[in-house]
């Protein structure tokens, strides 16, 4: 349990300096539910696992459906994670989706590569 006071404290530190806070890839691996009980946290991020076959997987449709509903109602906002395709964006945009994140909006890029890419942009 000190650990967890620890890093309980760490974080309240960081969100006193205007730091906000992601569970990433929920629903999967150690993204347990008791973790919105034990943290402040203002995200969460719906992992790919669950994106990747909405067009086709009503399972995973429903998933992502209650993640956003559970998560709206925690008042959180929501991130979806490898959203590749204009329907899954549709589909998750449907839900309640706040945000979305992959490879239909960019590819991964180097930090030199964002540089110039944000002051072309200006």
């Amino acid at each position: 349990l000190k650990a967890e006071e620890f890093a309980k404290g760490k974080l309240e530190s960081l969100r006193d300096a205007g730091f906000q806070f992601a569970i990433d890839d929920f629903g999967t691996g150690y993204s347990s539910l008791s973790y919105l009980k034990r943290f402040d946290v203002d995200f969460l991020k719906i992992d790919q696992s669950f994106v990747r076959d909405l067009e086709t997987d009503g399972s995973d449709r429903v998933l992502c459906q209650a993640i956003i509903a559970m998560a709206h109602k925690l008042g959180l906002s929501v991130v979806a994670e490898g959203v590749e395709t204009e329907e899954q964006q549709t589909i998750l945009a449907d839900a309640g989706c706040d945000f979305a994140q992959g490879f239909l909006y960019a590819k991964p890029a180097s930090a030199a590569e964002f540089e110039r890419n944000l002051a072309a942009l200006r």
